[in-house]
């Protein structure tokens, strides 16, 4: 007994302690940010305050010193705080990175500004890929199906 207690305490301290921590880099006051998509880039290495992202995880903001993090986005709105004014993006699926020194990549699969979409747009395709789901008759029909509902339902959800 008192040799396994000495084994499991000899353990404990020979293992490096795994805490969560911020970025190595010394604070800044902006994040170093690019957001791109196949569409184009909408930022490229700006300097903005905050960065809103919608993860597969649960939505998250990223500040200046935010620990480093690698996540999947899933449909939704992208917010970037820059010189006070928040521009809002929708998002279909993507990758956010967030690295050591606080530079931050958002890779959108499809990007857009929040503004330029229409909710009439995004009920008619919510609608058309709702029937498409209910008619789908194999397992390729059905996945494209519930991700077309995926999209258009964070689409309508972001524009009401």
């Amino acid at each position: 007994m008192a040799l396994r207690y000495a084994a499991r305490t000899t353990l404990r301290l020979a293992r490096p302690a795994l805490t969560r921590s911020y970025a190595d880099a010394a604070p800044s006051a902006a994040l170093n940010f690019t957001f791109t998509s196949g569409a184009g880039t909408f930022f490229d290495e700006a300097e903005v305050e905050q960065v809103n992202v919608p993860s597969t995880d649960g939505d998250f903001g990223i500040l200046p010193s935010h620990v480093p993090v690698i996540a999947a986005l899933k449909p939704g709105v992208v917010s970037v705080t820059q010189g006070g004014d928040v521009t809002n993006y929708f998002v279909s699926s993507g990758v956010v990175t967030v690295n050591d020194d606080s530079s931050t990549q958002v890779i959108a699969e499809e990007a857009a500004l929040l503004e330029e979409l229409d909710i009439n747009a995004a009920r008619k395709g919510l609608d058309e890929f709702t029937s498409k789901l209910a008619s789908a008759s194999d397992d390729v029909a059905k996945a494209e199906a519930e991700i077309g509902v995926e999209v258009y339902s964070a689409m309508v959800k972001a524009l009401e």
